[in-house]
């Protein structure tokens, strides 16, 4: 940040030391307030789900259930794409001899 050293200005106003921000420093300061703020609201935290214990709310839960839906699992293996039953016949190269490719004779 720079300094700016005590000065005269020509109708004698005395002006003490002082920092000044560099150009832009004021918006980008604030642009990083601002996302420091978000990440404070919307982010951190105790990590908890808004369900309280049994021993909070009065009711009594099974060993293992936390009162909360489990993600259940609704793929099917193998998986199958459409055609899977019937291959597509690739196709063969209709030259039978090698093509010689020009080089720059770098031995590359």
């Amino acid at each position: 940040m720079p300094v700016i050293d005590a000065y005269v200005k020509s109708d004698g106003t005395v002006v003490r030391r002082h920092t000044r921000l560099p150009a832009g420093a004021r918006r980008q300061t604030a642009i990083a307030g601002l996302i420091v703020a978000g990440v404070f609201l919307f982010g951190g935290g105790d990590m908890t789900t808004g369900a309280a214990t049994g021993a909070a709310t009065g009711a009594a839960t099974q060993p293992g259930q936390h009162g909360l839906p489990q993600p259940q699992s609704t793929v099917v293996y193998p998986i199958k794409w459409p055609g899977w039953d019937k291959p597509v016949v690739r196709p063969t190269p209709t030259v039978s001899y090698p093509i010689v490719f020009p080089h720059s004779g770098s031995g590359r």
